[in-house]
């Protein structure tokens, strides 16, 4: 049976990175026997342009009834001023709660031909690969009460709340524990316990989780010391886990240590695999249009896809190696170019890594 994937391009530049990774799928499907069905549909500003909203109700079917989902990005100054409710950011994480996926899975890795792309020493990150276990449907990106209120004072408050309950502190462990179980069984807990009560908790379910797992090592670590060992010594980690807030800014702090964030994928699992898969970067709007910007990281989403929620692991990897050839051929985008590679652009880093995959 065919694999149902939807296609969601959204703002700036996701519409172009996510032409270059349906290139590969095509190929994967026309020379390499992938069986799949696209589907394309609308999320963020563009759908607020077309329907009147950031997430309609089509869109939420249609990932619903799909095995896997591609998204691209979201966003831009065109829809900073609409109502918070209706602005593009609002879809996506309607998205995600509407399809349950509570693990954000980043990976932090540096490829051999990019090592000198990086602002850090070479021994420094030589050889990196981190997973980010991010909690992705809850804490306070999602947390209630929140808004902005007035005083009677007249001044105005603006509030957020921090919430986490036992089940899904639990889930989002065991998802870090067993992935570490195909890794080198080392999990780094990241929290604020000795300040916030809601991590405090955070960190007594984790010590509780491993019990399940004696083969895995466990250590916490508070998230500002975390961000700085990210930068010190980022090899010392395999998997960290870390809450949605947590887990989003030190992933992207993370993803600079690879020279690029245009380099690196990433992927939202609900309980049964299904996932949401998209590059980690934004939609940079101030070069969305130019036919500049880096697709490999969409296009390593797409590995993942074919790997984790497709479970088409050959696939997976004639894609990631497609990509690996790419790099040795010295072939680079503008992000991640140095003096004597070659300069190509979103389009032309399509093709090469579709003839690399041929």
């Amino acid at each position: 049976m065919a694999h149902k994937i939807l296609i969601l391009p959204g703002d700036g530049i996701g519409p172009e990175v996510v032409t270059e990774a349906e290139k590969l799928l095509f190929v994967l499907a026309s020379q390499f026997g992938l069986e799949i069905t696209l589907q394309h549909g609308l999320i963020g500003g563009a759908a607020f342009d077309a329907t009147g909203r950031p997430l309609p109700e089509e869109t939420v079917t249609a990932a619903q009834a799909s095995d896997a989902i591609l998204f691209g990005a979201i966003g831009g100054p065109k829809w900073e001023k609409l109502d918070r409710l209706l602005r593009p950011e609002r879809g996506l994480l309607a998205l995600r709660s509407a399809l349950g996926v509570f693990a954000n899975l980043r990976p932090a890795m540096v490829f051999p031909e990019l090592v000198s792309a990086s602002t850090l020493k070479a021994e420094v990150i030589e050889n990196l690969d981190i997973m980010f276990v991010r909690e992705l449907i809850g804490g306070i990106y999602f947390g209630e009460p929140r808004g902005i209120e007035t005083r009677e004072n007249g001044e105005r408050v603006g509030f957020n709340t921090l919430i986490y309950s036992e089940s899904e502190i639990e889930r989002i462990a065991r998802m870090a524990f067993e992935v570490a179980l195909h890794r080198k069984r080392r999990v780094c807990s990241v929290d604020k316990a000795n300040v916030l009560e809601a991590t405090e908790l955070w960190r007594e379910v984790v010590s509780n989780v491993v019990k399940d797992y004696p083969q895995v090592k466990l250590e916490h670590m508070y998230v500002d010391n975390a961000a700085m060992q990210l930068v010190k010594a980022p090899k010392q980690f395999d998997v960290i886990v870390t809450t949605n807030m947590f887990g989003d800014i030190l992933s992207d702090l993370a993803s600079m240590l690879s020279g690029s964030i245009g380099m690196l994928p990433s992927a939202s699992l609900d309980e049964n695999g299904r996932g949401l898969y998209e590059p980690i970067h934004g939609s940079a709007p101030d070069i969305a249009g130019q036919n500049i910007a880096n697709p490999l990281a969409t296009i390593l989403s797409v590995a993942m896809m074919l790997r984790y929620s497709l479970h088409e692991l050959k696939q997976a990897d004639r894609i990631e190696k497609a990509v690996q050839k790419v790099l040795r051929d010295g072939i680079r985008s503008a992000d991640i170019y140095t003096e004597g590679m070659t300069l190509v652009s979103t389009q032309e880093m399509g093709d090469a890594v579709v003839a690399a995959l041929q």
